[in-house]
């Protein structure tokens, strides 16, 4: 059975940073690129940004350019976030998402976690 399992969400000032892991279990990590993606009140579910099986190619939304930075370990199977200089519009729940393509919309992953709330003050 797959399992991916989020951590490290939290509450955050404005300016600071936040660094989320996501655990997949079942033996799809290697073989599977992986994703981080978010929504945020009352909006729909939004990339934010994927990187390859290899870990060595990535793509990142533009509002997160030069902020957040996606990682995999392959050995550990997990997949990081790190966010700096995060914004109050950061605030959401953030998945991450393991699928088959290397593409950026979410219909391209076929496994989700159950997601983590970061919350930014002002």
């Amino acid at each position: 059975q797959v399992q991916l399992v989020e951590s490290g969400g939290g509450l955050v000032q404005a300016g600071g940073s936040l660094s989320l892991s996501c655990a997949v279990s079942g033996r799809i990590f290697r073989s599977n690129v992986m994703g981080w993606f978010r929504q945020g009140p009352g909006k729909e579910r939004e990339f934010v940004a994927v990187i390859s099986r290899s870990g060595i190619s990535t793509i990142y939304a533009d509002f997160v350019k030069g902020r957040f930075t996606i990682s995999r370990d392959n050995a550990k199977n997990t997949v990081y976030l790190r966010m700096n200089s995060l914004k109050p519009e950061d605030t959401a729940v953030y998945y991450c998402a393991a699928g088959n393509l290397y593409a950026t919309n979410f219909q391209a992953f076929g496994y989700w976690g159950q997601g983590t709330q970061v919350t930014v003050s002002s």
